[in-house]
């Protein structure tokens, strides 16, 4: 991200601020932050793990993939580095990871307890957060976080 960029995105954010319009959702200043900053953490995993070991094994950067990411601020489409192997997993927003956000994930879990449908959490999660999560993600979520509970 270029340092005109930043400038406009931090114009943008005091805008919102001042105005009192959200600095969430899809027209919000922090959405491409977070995009960015997630790209640049995920291309600095994916030098970390191609180290000297890896390069020496003729694993090294096979192009980038596309993933829509639906997270507090909005869903944004994000770059993820791949390599030859098919051995590098990311960290920070995990192989088949399409929501980003333990908030998120709480959140849902905590609509879900006072009883709200799968259709309203996600009218409310849509409405909230301007990201659309299915009810086939609903479940998953619901499934795998109400046994611990």
């Amino acid at each position: 991200m270029t340092q005109d960029e930043l400038n406009k995105i931090e114009k943008k954010a005091l805008e919102q601020l001042t105005t009192g319009k959200s600095l969430f959702g899809k027209d919000g200043a922090f959405a491409p932050l977070l995009q960015n900053f997630l790209d640049k953490a995920l291309e600095a995993e994916m030098d970390g793990h191609l180290d000297h070991e890896e390069r020496s094994h003729g694993n090294k950067r096979n192009g980038k993939g596309n993933k829509k990411l639906k997270t507090g601020v909005g869903t944004f489409d994000i770059k993820t580095p791949q390599d030859r192997h098919s051995s590098f997993e990311p960290e920070i927003v995990k192989k088949r990871q399409t929501i980003l956000a333990d908030n998120l994930s709480e959140k849902i879990i905590g609509l879900y307890g006072l009883g709200m449908s799968y259709r309203d959490i996600c009218s409310h999660i849509k409405e909230m957060y301007d990201t659309e999560i299915s009810h086939n993600v609903l479940t998953e979520i619901t499934d795998r976080i109400i046994p611990d509970i």
